[in-house]
């Protein structure tokens, strides 16, 4: 298909477009839905009026930018170790492929013992969410590595931290993008669920608050605002990874 990146847009925009109709036409209840336009009016209004919004803004992408680094990092850190030790690997790929059955929310109360009603306890949360899709793609990433690198290593009588930083770390960039956006989405949806359950502040919880009190405004209004911003994070990514590609297949 070519330009992808149209097609999605129009796919967005014929999305949008029908939904604002159905809302419009009165076939989808204002109690249910508002029109997309009138969720784009309500962030506006939050933006610019709302005493509440940035420091709820602020405090819920702190927790989500730490997740995502307390994910991506440790989890390729991990993936390596893992790969590292095949009787390991072994070990825990069962753990691994049925961790997400599990639902890591089961854990909040631990976290919340161990840290406290506080930033931190999102952040891990969020985290949890994350680091297991890290951990697979960096599996993933490095078994498709061709094995004359690993050659090359030995002959050069490099050690494992120089082999995983000169070689491992360079080769596997290409194919560690899906982790880093999984890790992205899953940050994401463990922050702002772990303020839905309990927290002092974020958009989460004010998206729990609106939800109560039936103000469908505010709710749309910040689902709209929490669905722009993870998709500029991963078409970020996204074009981050499509020229990481070019520049290694054409090396």
């Amino acid at each position: 298909m070519r330009h992808p990146a149209l097609w999605r847009l129009g796919i967005t925009a014929a999305v949008v477009l029908a939904l604002e109709g159905l809302c419009r036409s009165g076939v989808i209840s204002a109690f249910t839905m508002i029109a997309p336009s009138q969720m784009v009016v309500a962030l506006a209004g939050m933006i610019l009026h709302a005493d509440w919004f940035w420091a709820d803004a602020r405090y819920t992408f702190e927790n989500v930018g730490a997740a995502i680094v307390l994910s991506a990092v440790p989890g390729f850190v991990l993936g390596l170790v893992i790969h590292a030790l095949p009787r390991l690997r072994r070990v825990l790929n069962p753990v691994l492929l049925s961790y997400y059955s599990v639902p890591t929310f089961v854990f909040y109360p631990l976290l919340i013992v161990i840290f406290g009603i506080n930033q931190l306890s999102l952040i891990v949360m969020g985290a949890m969410f994350g680091v297991v899709a890290m951990i697979s793609s960096t599996l993933t990433a490095i078994d498709r590595i061709p094995t004359v690198y690993g050659k090359v290593a030995r002959v050069l009588r490099m050690d494992r931290s120089a082999t995983a930083l000169r070689i491992v770390l360079p080769a596997a960039t290409p194919h560690l993008f899906t982790g880093l956006k999984l890790a992205v989405a899953y940050s994401v949806i463990g922050v702002i669920a772990g303020e839905f359950i309990l927290a002092t502040a974020g958009l989460g919880r004010r998206l729990s608050l609106s939800f109560n009190e039936f103000d469908n405004a505010t709710m749309y209004g910040l689902i709209v605002l929490i669905f722009i911003v993870v998709a500029v994070i991963n078409s970020g990514l996204q074009r981050w990874e499509a020229r990481i590609y070019r520049r290694w297949y054409r090396s």
